[in-house]
């Protein structure tokens, strides 16, 4: 079962993440983007997916991801339940709420970047 100090743990061991606070509870920032945070209920957290992935991961443990109420969740906030999520899952989730909360800072820093792609193997040239 994650406790919010695992939570807390995961998100900080990202390379220039920060915790601040917001709304009275903590959150977590990247170029001062919020990409987590941690309700003050201390059983759910919050990592801002696309709905993409949001839906991949609501799929693959529903009783660990839903979205967030409203059009924050239709925008891809998805709510974490704490109890029902493990260390490698979330630490998939929040690097991945990472990643899209450093790449929309660098769209708007006008920053050139490259797309996320697995690496193609190299042709095989045929033998005559």
């Amino acid at each position: 079962m994650l406790k919010p100090d695992d939570f807390r743990r995961i998100a900080l061991g990202l390379t220039g993440a920060i915790e601040s606070a917001h709304m009275d509870h903590p959150d977590f920032r990247a170029n001062g983007r919020i990409f987590a945070t941690l309700h003050g209920d201390n059983r759910h957290g919050m990592v801002k997916l696309t709905p993409e992935q949001q839906h991949e991961f609501i799929a693959r443990r529903p009783k660990a991801f839903e979205p967030e109420s409203g059009a924050w969740g239709r925008q891809g906030c998805t709510r974490v339940t704490l109890g029902a999520v493990d260390e490698e899952t979330i630490g998939e989730a929040l690097t991945l709420a990472f990643r899209n909360t450093r790449l929309i800072e660098d769209c708007a820093a006008g920053r050139r970047i490259a797309p996320l792609r697995r690496t193609r193997q190299p042709r095989r040239t045929r033998q005559p």
